[in-house]
């Protein structure tokens, strides 16, 4: 009895080991197109019994995908031969058919990828598919851009699709080792970046979010993909706590890059705004404490005087004296600044009892007027047609040329 039960044990032993394909299996591997192989897999991948059959049967979705690559490549290929000997015809090919090829391709490789490179029973690991699978579709990345331009505005989720899974696959085990060898990847950030606005125009912000902070990453795309990120960050403030955590992004922002202006001068912004107004004004007087020319730190120095000056009329002399040292920094870089000067000078004038005097801030008010005018003829940006109507009327009187002009303005 004792030599019948080893004898059973033994046997049960090596039909263990020498196992063949479970059944769920052996149907993946017998379906003749990718559709039927992807269905079949997404509804039995649980029921595979093994990381090795589950590698094995994203692997062979791999190979149906490449078939479609390979017969479009084959008549790109035939086509580029008779452009160069002038000789044939061009045969038309699939484009849609090719881009999906490879973006399955691709995707399944890399989900074969995360099963190959697991742990056997002997707990070793042993890729089957890793290196065939890298060789044959590292090239082929590139064209998933070529995919996100090529279904662009007419299909934005696949536009996505193709943008994020350049972006995933650039960071993927399945790649890793080329990645590492090469040249950083001239497109991962404007890719990364791209992804992010489909995301968000996809309603999808925390796919946003993870790509814009991949083109964050990236020196080439950084300007942009910020700019993108404060945008992302500022699109749900529907109440304070929304502005406060806005602003915490934006101090996170600010630690990771505190010399850039379009940061510190959005956060100083949003502290005032939500009331923090010791945290703004600390913000600017440290920054023109290492910076004394700060532009964008002088500028929101004065508007924050102005702004106060509504109560305590004394403050237009400070707001006045920072935006003139804004302007001494940067002439003629932006119309608001010179309507805010004006708006100043035209708040003390109004209140001066001394004739003399109004004239003379009304004259030097004009020319900081005339000069936002000219920056900004249409008034996007500062609205400097009323303070200018009041200058003219001051100065010349109702009935002249550049009063009704201004008064044809603002009526």
């Amino acid at each position: 009895m004792k030599k019948l039960m080893i004898a059973v044990l033994m046997m049960l032993s090596t039909s263990a080991v020498f196992a063949g394909d479970s059944d769920a299996l052996k149907a993946i591997l017998k379906a003749k197109t990718y559709r039927e192989a992807a269905s079949l897999v997404k509804s039995s991948v649980n029921s595979l019994a093994t990381p090795a059959e589950k590698a094995k049967a994203y692997n062979y979705l791999v190979d149906l995908a490449m078939k479609a690559v390979t017969r479009e490549q084959a008549t790109i290929q035939a086509n580029q031969l008779v452009a160069q000997l002038k000789t044939g015809k061009v045969q038309p090919y699939d484009t849609l058919n090719y881009y999906k090829g490879i973006y399955d391709a691709i995707a399944n490789a890399i989900e074969c990828d995360k099963y190959d490179n697991m742990p056997d029973v002997k707990g070793k690991v042993k890729p089957k598919f890793h290196q065939a699978n890298q060789n044959k579709l590292y090239a082929l990345r590139t064209e998933l851009i070529n995919a996100g331009q090529n279904y662009g505005e007419g299909n934005k989720q696949e536009a996505f699709n193709n943008f994020a899974l350049y972006v995933e696959s650039a960071k993927s085990n399945l790649f890793k080792e080329i990645a590492a060898a090469k040249a950083p990847d001239q497109y991962l950030g404007e890719v990364a970046r791209v992804a992010a606005v489909y995301a968000f125009q996809n309603k999808d912000m925390d796919k946003a979010n993870k790509y814009v902070d991949v083109a964050l990453a990236d020196t080439s795309s950084y300007k942009q993909a910020l700019d993108l990120k404060i945008y992302l960050a500022s699109q749900s403030l529907k109440t304070k706590s929304d502005s406060i955590q806005f602003a915490n992004t934006l101090q996170g922002l600010y630690d990771k890059d505190p010399k850039n202006d379009m940061v510190f001068s959005q956060l100083a912004a949003v502290y005032q705004a939500v009331g923090k107004t010791a945290e703004s004004a600390k913000l600017i007087s440290d920054r023109l404490s290492a910076d004394p020319n700060n532009y964008a730190a002088l500028a929101l120095k004065a508007q924050n005087a102005m702004n106060s000056a509504t109560t305590d009329p004394t403050k237009y002399d400070e707001a006045i004296e920072n935006f003139k040292k804004a302007i001494a920094i940067k002439p003629k870089d932006d119309a608001l600044i010179y309507t805010y000067l004006a708006f100043c000078i035209n708040a003390k004038a109004a209140a001066s009892q001394k004739a003399a005097e109004q004239k003379a801030m009304m004259t030097e008010s004009v020319g900081y007027l005339e000069t936002a005018r000219d920056l900004d003829p249409d008034r996007r940006r500062a609205n400097w047609a009323y303070p200018l109507y009041q200058c003219y009327y001051t100065l010349y009187g109702a009935n002249d040329s550049r009063t009704k002009e201004m008064e044809a303005l603002v009526k």
